[in-house]
């Protein structure tokens, strides 16, 4: 079956490569400007320091929030855990022992929260309906007087789907509580604006939006930050004493760089993902009969889809068809292979939830690659169900 002889990345959902500009960024702070930030005494711990505050103002312009705002971390897993964590374990005496999150959330949120239930906090999990959209009724039943935090991502990484935010923070706040969101999905592909949406904490990633690996930020607002924050570790006074440690100066300017190129580029990177899912998308629903869309009814990331192929496992499917890089909708958890918890929550049987391919293109991703990456796909489903 194979006659591709390029590897088409389709998989930035996972990861993305570090653009140009980032990588040449990020080069001087390996061996030139390698001081510590944290020395203000000699030329190049003030030259890494520059770096650092440039970067922190990068990354607050692109999400509209304060440089003051932004506190450096590893990712957005340390970031969710941070706000998660941090935020529960300072404010438990407050009395509120709600948190409120939902089923579809990354890991890196529901570790937490798991987490959080052996502490003592109440953790209630929101539906979604059969679109991947959280349940706005179901927030206005559980969020009350005694929920401390809402944690609630900007969009799903295997659908794409995007969730109603900004009406979910603007109910929450009606009874005092604090709302996070992992936004990790959402840079480079929405406008992600902090005062908009409502949120007083936001976690990013540099990794998904064409920066460098091991970092991210955590956007914490004034007044949260004036409540206050626990740390996950101790020792220096870095970022506020919030995350102790030796700052990352090359990963940090990278992160930064990353998110001038979001704030320049996201318009364009949009449109063109947007025109290239849409014509693969139609393509496929052409040629192959029964094939489905998840949350193909609501908005979407523009970069995303998440396909049924009737009668054919994806795991075959992604075995014949090596050039193309895609996900699935499952996964190996403990020496088995068990279906997507998104997809389970959004109503599909075990069986549909193996039929289902994660494709996400990105900002390199020509059209080309989606032309021949269709073409294959429908090729190597139909061999596969003459096969069956």
């Amino acid at each position: 079956m194979r006659t591709m002889t390029r590897l088409i990345y389709l998989d930035h959902n996972a990861t993305t490569a570090c653009a140009p500009q980032v990588v040449e960024a990020m080069l001087p702070y390996f061996s030139e400007s390698y001081g510590n930030p944290a020395n203000g005494l000699h030329v190049l711990g003030r030259q890494a320091a520059r770096a650092v505050d440039e970067a922190r103002h990068q990354v607050a312009d692109l999400i509209g929030a304060g440089a003051g705002e932004i506190v450096f971390t590893s990712g957005a897993t340390e970031s969710n855990n941070l706000a998660i964590l941090g935020l529960a374990r300072a404010l438990k005496a407050l009395g509120r022992h709600r948190i409120v999150t939902s089923v579809i959330e990354h890991r890196a949120v529901l570790g937490p929260c798991e987490t959080l239930e052996k502490e003592g906090f109440e953790i209630v999990y929101l539906p979604v309906d059969v679109d991947g959209v959280v349940s706005l009724d179901a927030a206005s039943q559980v969020i009350n007087q005694q929920t401390l935090l809402v944690s609630i991502q900007a969009a799903n990484n295997e659908t794409g789907v995007i969730q109603p935010v900004a009406k979910i923070a603007e109910l929450s706040h009606q009874y005092g509580a604090l709302v996070h969101c992992d936004a990790a999905q959402a840079l480079g592909k929405l406008h992600v604006a902090v005062e908009d949406w409502g949120v007083d904490l936001l976690s990013l990633s540099g990794h998904k939006f064409y920066g460098p690996k091991g970092v991210g930020a955590l956007y914490v607002r004034k007044s949260v930050k004036r409540l206050g924050l626990q740390p996950l570790v101790y020792g220096g006074g870095q970022e506020n004493g919030l995350r102790p440690g030796t700052l990352n100066v090359p990963g940090i300017v990278g992160l930064g760089e990353a998110a001038h190129l979001a704030d320049k580029m996201l318009d364009e990177d949009v449109e063109r993902m947007t025109r290239l899912r849409d014509a693969f998308e139609h393509t496929l629903m052409q040629d192959i009969v029964g094939l489905r869309i998840n949350g193909g009814r609501v908005s979407r990331l523009p970069n995303t889809s998440s396909l049924i192929f009737p009668d054919v496992d994806a795991d075959a499917l992604l075995l014949n068809m090596p050039e193309l890089l895609l996900g699935t909708g499952s996964a190996c958890h403990s020496g088995a292979i068990e279906p997507s918890h998104v997809l389970t929550a959004m109503g599909l049987s075990r069986r549909e939830a193996h039929q289902v391919v994660r494709m996400s293109l990105g900002r390199f991703t020509q059209a080309d690659d989606m032309i021949k990456a269709a073409a294959e796909m429908v090729k190597v489903w139909r061999a596969l169900v003459r096969l069956n």
